[in-house]
């Protein structure tokens, strides 16, 4: 888009606040940014500050735009869209949390329900900040007017209400307990409130609070009470009563920022009651300009605690740059502080420290791309390995490293056709991964790397498995007893000490480790003989198998052997030995 298209496209925007999006000509989201107003926002970009959102611009070839009722919704929307896209111009953290939502679906008797992924039909409020708060109002809402919260399956078809509809959560329309019109005008009597009119909630439930106490039953009252609170905070009503100092820093994030060139790198210690109990990093793409610190922290902190307890207090190495992350916080009861001396400025400088210890992971990895003369620095690599007994609880693994690291919440693992061929079971754990990728089945992202233990014979497997899928992504093996690292082009030999050799050796032991805990899983579960012998459960035949080894080995083993492990007894050894 050239200036005057950017122009001419504001002019027709709103004065609201809200979200917009610049997509190329194929659709793909280039750019997500938030505005308290979208018109002035959007035409900005006529004339870009920096570089990289020149060329962004460039490429774009329309605007899309969302409204929204407040600024912090659009905040969180922003946070949302970056998690869903992942535009390349935006600084981005790459896992799959989102903002929730509440959608009431596009049916002749909408479903209200919680989702992070709503129908293109139905009506849709938010984002909000807490799960927990938005499930509490909902459940108030469904118990008020009866909603119903089913799936279509469920709804269709009933002969009699469900157990929603004996809780008092539903009217039950499904079996014509209310009729249409009556159930309409709930709807918009939820819709009403979503629209920012708390009492058509906050009444019913502080009118049964009251009927509840003068009855004594005072934990229903209690419950009542917390549930009205958290509707009046619902739409701001409560939580802008709440201030930092008024409330215990039991837990406390500290997040330090460390960048270089491109890259930027998020360290986290978190604190609970004054003990350090937990520290992980993060990595994302470094935006441009002065204050890259400060913008890096104002994506962090949006697109981090989405589904994430917010902490009681936050340290940082510098203010986000974003006053309308920083007011959110406050609005939300988060202490933020940027400390100068004392214990507080001893962690951030900790965090700093944690930050910057990535860099020699990064390091490994450029040199892993110039030996192996990528595109790009691989991030993301994925490693695979089959683990059997002579064809026997076959197995694969497939693990994900991501800046040099175990990511384990994207490990996944495979149980495979009995087969004693390492190649064609190599084959079939590569298509299975590529199938589901091209399919788009798989809901990590594309790796910039595949390593598979192993030599040539299980290389040339995975290059079938990928060719035969059309999977485009670089793959190479290492092979164990020389070391060898083995690419499509040849054979080569890296120095031992080599940081980038050192980087392939811990994602290749990793996938063997993974996939050799699976095949124990599977091995203990398959039939043995033990399984029809008196007073030899699943966990004894376990405990037997893990001493013993194999059943080979139970048969070798003498009564008193098998006496001698932990809930056995004689009795029950004399009974193995005879069943095998």
């Amino acid at each position: 888009m050239d200036a005057a298209a950017v122009r001419e496209r504001a002019a027709d925007l709103p004065t609201s606040p809200g979200v917009y999006q610049f997509e190329d000509s194929d659709g793909s989201v280039l750019y997500v940014g938030k505005a308290v107003d979208l018109r002035s926002r959007v035409r900005s970009y006529a004339d870009p500050r920096g570089e990289r959102i020149r060329r962004m611009v460039e490429r774009a070839a329309r605007v899309d735009t969302a409204v929204t009722d407040t600024e912090t919704q659009a905040l969180l929307l922003e946070a949302n869209l970056i998690k869903r896209h992942q535009p390349r111009y935006n600084v981005r953290l790459k896992d799959d949390k989102s903002y929730p939502l509440v959608q009431l679906t596009d049916h002749q008797f909408p479903r209200i329900e919680v989702t992070r992924d709503p129908d293109p039909d139905a009506t849709v409020y938010g984002p909000y900040t807490q799960m927990k708060r938005v499930e509490t109002v909902v459940k108030a809402l469904r118990e008020t007017y009866g909603l119903r919260g089913c799936s279509d399956h469920k709804f269709q078809g009933r002969d009699r209400p469900c157990l929603d509809y004996e809780m008092g959560l539903c009217t039950a329309p499904c079996t014509g307990e209310i009729d249409e019109p009556g159930y309409t005008a709930d709807v918009e009597s939820v819709k009403r409130f979503f629209e920012g009119e708390t009492g058509v909630l906050a009444d019913p439930l502080r009118d049964a609070m009251e009927t509840a106490a003068a009855d004594q039953e005072f934990e229903r009252a209690a419950n009542l009470r917390d549930r009205l609170e958290a509707v009046e905070a619902f739409h701001g009503g409560g939580g802008e009563a709440v201030h930092a100092g008024e409330r215990e820093e039991r837990a406390v994030d500290v997040l330090g920022v460390a960048i270089s060139g491109g890259d930027a790198t998020v360290a986290r210690l978190h604190s609970a009651d004054g003990k350090l109990v937990d520290r992980e990093r993060h990595a994302l793409a470094a935006p441009e300009g002065e204050d890259r610190v400060a913008a890096v922290l104002s994506a962090f902190l949006t697109q981090y605690y989405a589904e994430r307890d917010l902490p009681d207090a936050l340290l940082l190495s510098e203010r986000p740059d974003d006053p309308d992350v920083t007011a959110w916080l406050e609005a939300e009861g988060v202490a933020v502080r940027v400390p100068g001396a004392g214990r507080e400025a001893t962690l951030v400088d900790l965090a700093l420290k944690n930050a910057r210890s990535r860099d020699a992971g990064r390091d490994g990895l450029a040199a892993l791309r110039d030996a192996l003369s990528l595109d790009r620095r691989p991030r993301r690599i994925e490693g695979f390995d089959v683990s059997h007994a002579g064809g026997k609880a076959v197995v694969g693994s497939d693990v994900t490293f991501v800046d040099g690291e175990a990511a384990k919440s994207d490990y996944r693992r495979k149980r495979l056709t009995d087969e004693n061929d390492d190649y064609a079971n190599m084959r079939r754990l590569v298509a299975w991964r590529a199938e589901r990728a091209v399919e788009g089945r798989d809901d990590r992202p594309d790796p910039d790397l595949l390593l598979i233990d192993g030599g040539e014979g299980q290389l040339g497997a995975a290059q079938d498995a990928l060719a035969e899928t059309g999977w485009d992504v670089p793959v190479v093996a290492l092979a164990k007893a020389e070391e060898l690292v083995v690419t499509p082009e040849g054979v080569q030999r890296w120095p031992d000490d080599a940081a980038h050799l050192h980087v392939l050796q811990r994602v290749r032991d990793e996938a063997h480790r993974f996939a050799v805990a699976y095949h124990q899983q599977v091995r203990d579960e398959v039939s043995t003989p033990l399984d029809d012998v008196e007073g030899v459960g699943p966990e004894l035949r376990k405990r037997l198998l893990r001493r013993f080894g194999s059943v080979e080995g139970l048969r070798e083993a003498s009564r008193e052997e098998l006496a001698s492990v932990e809930g056995v007894g004689p009795s029950t050894a004399e009974r193995v030995d005879r069943a095998l």
